[in-house]
């Protein structure tokens, strides 16, 4: 008797992915797993990536290119990706264009999510460069409710679920939200785990299923080089905190990612004579309805000096890396970077960082 595979259609949105594009091509026709369909999304690419792609497409017909008639900012982008799922399909893989995905990925990941109705979101261990990040349920757990996998990633106990290149979605979820990815969220892609979980459960497979290349040029990294990752946290513990965490839970979280956001700015505080950056956080702290203490950041800035005095050597390598990677990640990405969450900044639309 021959079991029917559901639906998972594959989306990967590119702009000038030329080097790594065939390979990701490559592991979605490896998977074990076959019932499936691959939309490729160029972005006016303008090198070779929309030949690739099509060559490709004219090998297997599970394989479409769709073409943007211009060119999308990185979140619409991957918005107008996912748009393009198959209306059968019961299941959704995004896999970035500079990605791939380990060949029983589809197979595995779908065999969690059919073993239990209530999951919205399957994750596994993801190897990020030579790295394997996510920390994962133990060994023998593969389901987590939505609130506990979102309450434990707020504690910064367990890391349960990673970038949208590290799980498959549930499609009807994918369909149910629009736009799937709040476009002025520079971690949009953590929070549509914390919106789908409101309503849905985490599987987990035990296996290191997906590859994400770091790219330190690119807009994730610049956006992590200037810290907009922890306003993106207090976003969330914000929006969502409440609905998972206790009381005192809550406090707790705020206070502790508070701290951090402000040893942070207290390092900067040496070294970054941006005015924009400054004023970026600024906004952020506001736009959560926080403030931004002066008070806190001369108190962690002093607490960094004090740190810096006793452990010169590691606070030159630190200098030293933060003027290396500013030469790499230019004033116009970090201008990109600062309009998420805050007041739209105008980049002339030029295409940059990640598709």
């Amino acid at each position: 008797m021959n079991i029917i595979q559901p639906l998972v259609s594959v989306v990967t949105p590119i702009y000038n992915e030329e080097q790594h594009l065939a390979a990701c091509i490559e592991s979605v026709l490896a998977q074990t797993y076959q019932n499936w369909d691959y939309t490729i999304l160029n972005n006016c690419s303008t090198d070779k990536s929309l030949e690739i792609a099509r060559r490709y497409a004219a090998k297997d017909r599970r394989i479409r290119v769709h073409e943007n008639k211009q060119f999308l900012d990185m979140l619409p982008n991957h918005n107008l990706a996912v748009r393009q799922i198959s209306p059968e399909s019961k299941y959704c893989k995004v896999v970035l264009g500079d990605d791939w995905i380990f060949p029983r990925c589809l197979e595995a990941m779908v065999a969690v999510a059919e073993a239990y109705p209530s999951v919205g979101i399957v994750s596994a261990y993801e190897q990020a460069g030579s790295q394997v990040r996510i920390t994962g349920l133990p060994a023998e757990q593969t389901l987590v409710s939505g609130k506990e996998a979102s309450r434990q990633f707020l504690l910064g106990e367990l890391l349960l679920f990673g970038s949208q290149n590290s799980v498959l979605y549930r499609s009807d979820l994918v369909r149910s939200r629009d736009p799937f990815y709040v476009e002025t969220e520079m971690y949009a892609d953590f929070e549509s785990c914390f919106a789908l979980f409101r309503t849905s459960d985490l599987g987990f497979v035990h296996e290191i299923l997906t590859f994400s290349r770091p790219r330190p040029e690119s807009i994730g990294a610049v956006s992590a080089d200037t810290g907009a990752h922890y306003g993106s946290v207090l976003g969330l513990l914000f929006n969502y905190g409440r609905n998972c965490l206790t009381a005192e839970e809550f406090e707790q979280c705020l206070d502790r990612h508070l701290t951090e956001y402000y040893r942070f700015l207290g390092r900067r505080l040496f070294v970054e004579r941006d005015r924009g950056f400054w004023v970026y956080h600024e906004k952020t702290l506001a736009n959560i309805g926080l403030g931004f203490s002066r008070a806190r950041l001369a108190k962690a800035a002093v607490g960094q000096l004090c740190d810096s005095l006793l452990h010169p050597k590691s606070t030159l390598e630190s200098i030293k890396r933060f003027f290396s990677l500013r030469k790499i990640r230019n004033w116009q990405m970090r201008k990109v970077v600062s309009s998420f969450g805050n007041d739209r900044v105008d980049d002339g639309n030029q295409p940059i960082g990640r598709s």
